[in-house]
């Protein structure tokens, strides 16, 4: 399958979009996430940008380098999470149109990390996006990326457990059977806040958050 970069992209385009009015004070304020503001989370967003579009251009040169030294991820968004809105504004436009140009310019998709972050890349855009409490709800999540995300996320089910979706003809999964519009189980398995909970009673409890 050939990795979504439009649709990344088309992300980034939603997020640079959320952006347009946010203030400085709307920047300090609480996220959904626990502990971290609004800047937390784009500060995130902007740094992991960077970093996947230093590790791209490095593959190209047949150089393989991590996605960040032990401890640098944390230190980077501690550093920025207080900057300004136009800050933010700036950094998010800046790298996420690096990253943006660096993966058009891939031809061999074939190097084994290097589909896998442009799927990371648009769970972490569209999920965190959410996470903004900007307006952007999960309502918002399309098939396409609601079922990709499900097709991920539904290893946090225990066994004995299947999903179905109630808006596209997708099902995951056998046993006792979880239903709702596919963005509603997506938001469900994510930890976020569905338009409607899912149909089961009672709904089982999550697993950890899958590692790939």
């Amino acid at each position: 399958m050939h990795p979504p970069i439009e649709n990344v992209a088309q992300a980034h385009r939603r997020l640079r979009d959320a952006l347009t009015d946010l203030t400085d004070a709307q920047a300090a304020a609480p996220s959904s996430l626990p502990g971290w503001t609004r800047g937390h989370v784009l500060a995130h967003l902007a740094d992991a940008a960077r970093a996947r579009t230093r590790v791209i251009e490095h593959a190209l040169r047949g150089q393989v380098v991590p996605l960040w030294q032990p401890g640098e991820r944390d230190a980077i968004i501690a550093a920025t999470a207080s900057r300004s809105a136009d800050e933010h504004r700036a950094a998010i436009e800046e790298t996420s149109a690096h990253l943006d140009h660096a993966w058009a310019g891939i031809n061999d998709w074939s190097a084994p990390d290097l589909a896998p972050a442009v799927f990371t890349r648009w769970r972490e855009v569209r999920i965190h996006l959410v996470d903004l409490d900007l307006g952007v709800t999960t309502a918002s999540w399309d098939p396409a990326f609601s079922c990709h995300a499900i097709d991920l996320l539904r290893r946090r089910l225990p066994d004995g457990w299947s999903l179905r979706a109630t808006d596209t003809a997708r099902t995951w999964g056998t046993g006792t059977e979880i239903s709702a519009a596919a963005s509603d189980l997506a938001a469900w398995l994510a930890g976020r806040a569905p338009a409607a909970l899912p149909v089961a009673t009672p709904l089982p409890p999550l697993g950890p958050w899958p590692s790939y």
